[in-house]
């Protein structure tokens, strides 16, 4: 399994390969930075082409005309993105920014009573989860350094469950957490952590920034009560894709916290009224005028996920990182790279995590050898084999320059910290 022959082989195989022509890929380039930013494929792009060309041709009239009017572009791909997430078509908008509707769902699910006040996270959650929950409660009037709980990690890249729900106690209003971890990519059990939370009667959410177009979910089913994510990564929205979010049916009526213009019931919105009538799905927690060029190249995009299906995508995207595992072990053990991902298949998302005194050098000398990592402050590099367009042999190759990296201690040619955008 550790030749290219046997990656070659691989490729020969896999059912998901025609969809890499589909994508634009530099030529000579490998490019494993996916779950980062994904590549622009031809379907997002004629996506986006369609609605400049709704623009140009119909004006104000593409709200409601053309082949994907503006009006109702979030419910409907709300309604083609609900299945990758285990969704009711209208559990799921495609609206706001990750930040942005993490915000709107802890204004409106965040409700302090008696002693119960607090929000649980956790210490390895991704910066912006945390600032938005310090600010939520601030503006609640909470100090957020006795408010706001992180569950500890004991190895500071992993997670265990029986430490969160430890932490799940009478004080707690609300619970966010990752799906899957940035660093590490690990999977948290969603469904034995929702179960947890309800025991003790607890709103929990989840965000889905690295799991959403990786690995399949059933939040309806799970009972999960909220989640929110962007669409630039795994799903390749494009950057600064406008992004998604869920909420439970059993939550529908709630009042949304930061109410806007698009958070109205479509009949009314018009009507032009100061007095709210808010949508009975989750299309309440829109607030402002969707953008709609950065909605557009998600139509191509979904198009081609609900074409391949989710299963296959997370079927190839293990087969691909287990064997870069098998490689790394196999080729660089001379080399002091220690994997952080799990190792479990069902533990671990569509990306891996080495850890190495060098890594910001190492991550320019992989760049100048034509593979594009992701380096994480202080030494990590994170690396997206992508189902839809990333091969075997890629990975082979990928694993082979990195050993002539080191071998040959291109590395050093390099200083050893991140850029301006890591």
């Amino acid at each position: 399994m550790f030749t290219r022959e046997y990656a070659k082989e691989m490729d020969k195989q896999d059912n998901l390969s025609k969809y890499r022509k589909e994508f634009y890929i530099k030529e000579g380039q490998i490019y494993l930075d996916g779950n980062s930013l994904g590549l622009l494929s031809k379907r997002a792009e004629a996506s986006l082409l369609n609605v400049l060309q709704s623009w140009r041709d119909n004006g104000i009239d593409g709200w409601t005309e053309g082949d994907n009017p503006w009006f109702y572009l979030s419910e409907n791909l709300g309604e083609k993105m609900a299945s990758l997430v285990g969704a009711g078509k209208e559990e799921v908008v495609v609206t706001g920014s990750t930040t942005s509707n993490l915000h709107q769902l802890v204004a409106s699910f965040y409700m302090p009573n008696g002693n119960k006040t607090k929000i649980l996270a956790d210490e390895l959650a991704f910066p912006t989860d945390i600032y938005a929950l310090q600010s939520q409660l601030e503006i609640k009037g909470y100090n957020h350094r006795t408010h706001l709980l992180k569950a500890i990690s004991t190895d500071g890249h992993f997670l265990k469950e029986e430490d969160i729900i430890k932490e799940m106690t009478e004080e707690i209003a609300l619970i966010v957490l990752p799906s899957i971890l940035y660093r590490s990519g690990q999977i948290l059990d969603m469904k034995r952590l929702t179960k947890e939370a309800h025991k003790r009667n607890i709103i929990i959410g989840f965000d889905l920034c690295h799991s959403i177009g990786a690995i399949s979910h059933e939040l309806s089913a799970w009972g999960v009560d909220f989640a929110f994510w962007c669409n630039y990564k795994h799903l390749n929205g494009g950057p600064g894709s406008v992004a998604g979010l869920y909420v439970n049916k059993q939550h529908f009526g709630t009042k949304p916290g930061l109410a806007g213009w698009f958070s109205s019931k479509k009949d009314k919105q018009f009507d032009m009224e100061h007095q709210l009538t808010p949508e009975k799905n989750a299309g309440a927690f829109q607030m402002g005028t969707p953008h709609i060029l950065s909605l557009a190249p998600i139509i191509g995009s979904l198009s081609m996920f609900n074409e391949a299906g989710i299963d296959n995508i997370r079927k190839k995207s293990l087969m691909l990182t287990s064997y870069m595992q098998e490689l790394i072990k196999e080729e660089l053990a001379p080399y002091n790279f220690v994997i952080r991902s799990p190792k479990e298949d069902e533990k671990r998302g569509g990306h891996l995590f080495l850890e190495h005194p060098e890594a910001a050098r190492i991550c320019k000398a992989l760049k100048a050898n034509n593979v594009i990592p992701d380096f994480r402050s202080p030494n990590g590099i994170r690396i997206a084999p992508v189902a839809l367009y990333n091969t075997f042999e890629e990975v082979w190759l990928t694993v082979q320059k990195l050993k002539g990296i080191m071998e040959e201690e291109q590395y050093k040619q390099f200083e050893n910290i991140r850029g301006v955008i890591a």
